[in-house]
């Protein structure tokens, strides 16, 4: 089995080796041709530009190059344009169709890229498919199915000594973050024009909430000892991490540098959709591959407890068949892509103008999917989460959720259970919550009254930072990327604005809750370490309490694991009883 395991694993290796290196592999060529995605007043300006600058027809042998190339051809495009619109623009063309628009630069630089691509990943993008895919499941099967011969039960076996799942020293996580805040406001800086007004809200927010966590503390240092803070560093866990922050920075900001990647599942988008792949496709692609494959893993690891099992078939079903095929299949009959299960505000973009537009343009299906979105987020969260508490979603349906059980299940031990971080994650999420719906505010406000002006805030710039900050920086850069550092529910613990939503419904007008059998806990911690949420679940246990928080997604891997039976998972009305605490020092009531 041991050798099965390792040539599974080598095969994985090679494979991603083999991804990774992709983007080199492709040259491309300025020519005409690549100029196909523009529109004719600008491709007749870019051209006359690279004809002047000895670029036509040029070869480049990296993205970095032809990219750096052609967005000056077109930076010096759109400066003469807007001259010459200055002395009149031709009859027949609209202002907006002869100046070129900053927003045009990025979208005309992804399709030259492409369009300008040749080389071996261009001419057999399936080939590359299978070598690089196909040969990492292959190895990621041959790892994981051999795990179904040993035998049934959680293991012990080293997770805070293997340098893949040890986590970061405390020193090392706080320089992390501190990096990764600074760098976000700095880039946000620049992603915004140079406006420095939202990246300085931002940083006196931060400011903000660091002293009011301090301050609840009544100290600057001492506070309760961080779990999942080794003496050692686990650098195999960090190098993943930087890996996934790379990759998403690149799927985000710099989607050019992809393009080897994207044309590698052309073929299957197209055999979805009938359109050639984008960043968002390879993306979905990625992410359905990785939740099923690791889906097998979460099952072979958890297949002595029945909900496990069910809870894994279920993320991976909705993530296969809603936020993947679905989706795509309505392009294919010429509607509007749609997450039926993607619900406001995790959903950010669902009441914006093009979004209500597109819907209601698109016929009875369209009005059907925006009446959907709005009763799911009106009456089906508050309704469902009464009888079932925020599990239904966030540990059953949801994508996020579905990709932190599964590829992110070996990182669960990381979550912080100190009482510092439980205030963070109060004054933060909650922020978010409020940040969500007060930019959807605006959004409607300006929808109705065609005015993007709400107050002194203009309403595009105000959705603008909170896609950077919140939906690809937090959710994506730091939700995903920081599993190997700060455990698997970052994002939904600290970011996750319709988590916070649920979570409130949650804690106080739900019958969902985790109860406990006090006098059978032998204390063993295997709860709260392997609680995602950075629950202590241990000193609910030990004092007989119910669990009743709103952090709580219900995946239930702490009652998986305790040796004894102690916790359960149950939908009905709270029982009243007495608790009483016993210490050296008091004997107190505690409900």
């Amino acid at each position: 089995m041991k050798s099965i395991q390792k040539t599974g694993l080598a095969l994985f290796c090679i494979a991603l080796i083999l991804f990774t290196l992709l983007p080199v592999l492709n040259s491309y060529q300025l020519s005409e041709a690549a100029l196909q995605g523009l529109k004719p007043t600008h491709k007749k300006e870019v051209l006359d530009i690279l004809r002047s600058e000895g670029l036509l027809d040029r070869e480049f042998g990296s993205t970095f190059t032809f990219s750096n190339a052609f967005k000056s051809s077109l930076k010096t495009a759109q400066i003469q344009l807007n001259e010459k619109a200055k002395t009149g623009i031709p009859d027949g063309i609209s202002e907006w169709d002869y100046k070129l628009g900053d927003w045009e630069l990025k979208g005309y630089t992804n399709e030259a890229v492409r369009a300008a691509s040749i080389g071996p990943v261009a001419d057999s993008p399936l080939l590359f498919l299978l070598l690089t895919f196909g040969l990492a499941t292959l190895g990621g099967l041959l790892f994981i199915i051999p795990k179904f011969k040993e035998v049934e039960g959680i293991k012990h076996d080293g997770i805070y000594h293997n340098s893949m799942t040890r986590g970061l020293k405390l020193n090392i996580r706080s320089i992390s973050l501190g990096l990764t805040i600074l760098a976000t406001i700095i880039y946000g800086f620049f992603y915004m024009n140079q406006n420095f007004f939202w990246p300085l809200v931002t940083s006196i927010t931060t400011a903000l909430i660091i002293a009011l966590v301090y301050r609840s503390e009544k100290q600057t240092v001492g506070s309760p000892a961080r779990s999942a803070s080794p003496e050692f560093t686990g650098w195999l866990g960090m190098l993943t991490g930087v890996y996934l922050i790379l990759f998403y920075i690149l799927l985000y900001w710099y989607p050019h540098h992809m393009t080897p990647w994207i044309m590698m599942v052309d073929p299957v988008s197209r055999a979805l959709s009938g359109n050639p792949a984008s960043q968002w496709f390879l993306y979905g692609f990625m992410y359905t591959v990785i939740v099923l494959v690791m889906g097998i893993r979460m099952i072979a690891k958890y297949r002595h407890n029945n909900y496990q099992i069910v809870r894994t078939f279920s993320v991976m079903f909705f993530q296969t068949g809603f936020a993947f095929l679905i989706p795509e299949i309505l392009v294919r009959l010429n509607q509007p892509w749609f997450d039926f299960k993607n619900i406001w505000p995790l959903n950010y973009t669902f009441f914006f103008d093009w979004n209500i537009k597109q819907l209601i343009e698109s016929g009875g299906l369209g009005i059907f999917m925006l009446v959907w979105g709005i009763v799911l987020t009106v009456i089906g969260v508050p309704v469902i989460t009464y009888f079932f508490g925020k599990r239904w979603y966030c540990s059953w349906v949801c994508g996020c959720g579905g990709l932190a059980e599964t590829l992110g299940d070996p990182y669960r031990q990381l979550s912080d259970k100190s009482l510092r971080a439980w205030k963070y994650e109060r004054y933060i999420i909650h922020g978010v919550l409020v940040f969500a719906v007060g930019m959807t505010a605006m959004v409607l406000y300006t929808y109705f009254t065609g005015s993007t002006q709400v107050l002194a805030f203009n309403s595009e710039v105000v959705r603008t930072w909170y896609g950077f900050l919140i939906g690809s920086a937090f959710a994506g850069i730091v939700g995903t990327g920081f599993y190997p550092l700060m455990g698997n529910r970052t994002w939904c613990r600290f970011g996750c604005p319709l988590a916070a939503y649920l979570g409130l419904v949650q804690r106080f007008k739900s019958r969902f809750r985790i109860t406990t059998n006090g006098g059978q806990c032998i204390s063993c911690g295997n709860c709260s370490t392997y609680c995602e949420m950075g629950i202590d679940v241990r000193a609910y246990a030990q004092k007989g309490q119910n669990i009743v928080r709103s952090s709580c997604v219900g995946c239930g891997v702490c009652a998986a694991v305790c040796p004894r039976g102690v916790l359960k998972l149950e939908n009905g009305p709270d029982v009243d009883r007495t608790v009483i605490h016993i210490s050296r020092d008091e004997v107190k009531i505690l409900s």
